[in-house]
């Protein structure tokens, strides 16, 4: 099923994801010199060079870029980048005319690097959850991967790479080591951001009491199970594997539910990313 961007839902979540984005740029950027990736990193050294306020620059370079998605990448793809090219730049703005925001909250480099990486982590995850993107330095990736089939991660990085080294020609060394702090931590919240909430866990049980056991998962944990017909490596026994899948709170639950039945059982406990279906991302009754 596809998102739904313009749902009031995900409006909203775009709007807050560039709205906290725009207040960890002014807050924790801004005021101390850092050095940052995509389109704000290269409103700085435009900035430096011209004199050119940011939020300027970044509406005239996501006007253009998303005048290009709309030719390259097709329609669609431009209304998923329409609300975040726009707002951004104007509540950029607004927080740089706050002065109790754009002077920042610290002076201290590596709390800036390590919350104002939190805030961009954040803030990007809720808008690419919401089926949007943040406009501006996201499209030229994107547009290569058409037209010459280039990893789009690959070129995301090798852009934020470039951007970073056209700062440090005019910063100072310990800059340069806290915006590569800044990178990997906005890199590492937004990964957790994404799988936020979706993360489940995956349980194996092998035991000589299968059917009760997959009886009991269903009928009292509620949860489906899949049987998979195994064999045991030493005696070569041939007996059925439970596969199943539930929320990390139902773990303890189902661990006791096991060991009533048998011992002596075999269980692998392992974390999946993402589950889709009946009873996770749609809702049980629908099973009827």
């Amino acid at each position: 099923m596809k998102t739904n961007i313009f749902s009031l839902k995900n409006i909203l979540m775009v709007l807050a994801g560039n709205a906290v984005m725009a207040l960890g740029i002014v807050m924790f950027i801004l005021p101390n010199g850092m050095m940052t990736g995509g389109t704000t990193g290269l409103s700085l050294i435009v900035g430096h060079y011209t004199k050119l306020p940011i939020s300027v620059f970044v509406l005239i370079f996501n006007v253009i870029m998303f005048a290009i998605g709309l030719v390259v990448l097709g329609r669609t793809f431009a209304m998923t980048t329409l609300i975040s090219s726009f707002f951004y730049p104007v509540v950029l703005e607004f927080f740089q005319r706050i002065p109790a925001v754009a002077e920042g909250i610290t002076k201290d480099r590596l709390l800036c690097a390590l919350f104002g990486g939190l805030l961009i982590g954040f803030a990007l995850g809720i808008v690419i959850r919401a089926g949007a993107s943040t406009g501006g330095m996201d499209i030229p990736p994107l547009i290569l991967n058409k037209k010459y089939g280039l990893p789009v991660s690959v070129m995301l990085y090798l852009f934020d790479f470039v951007i970073l080294l056209g700062q440090a020609l005019f910063s100072d060394k310990e800059a340069i080591l806290y915006g590569l702090i800044l990178v990997m931590t906005y890199t590492i919240v937004l990964d957790k951001v994404l799988v936020f909430g979706r993360a489940q866990t995956q349980v194996k049980i092998i035991s000589k009491k299968a059917d009760e056991i997959n009886t009991a998962i269903n009928q009292e944990i509620n949860r489906g199970s899949t049987l998979i017909h195994t064999a045991t490596g030493y005696l070569k026994q041939e007996q059925d594997m439970i596969m199943t899948v539930i929320s990390n709170r139902e773990l303890a639950r189902l661990n006791r539910v096991v060991m009533k039945i048998d011992p002596d059982a075999f269980m692998i406990v392992a974390k999946v990313n993402e589950v889709s279906g009946k009873g996770f991302s749609r809702p049980r009754k629908s099973e009827a």
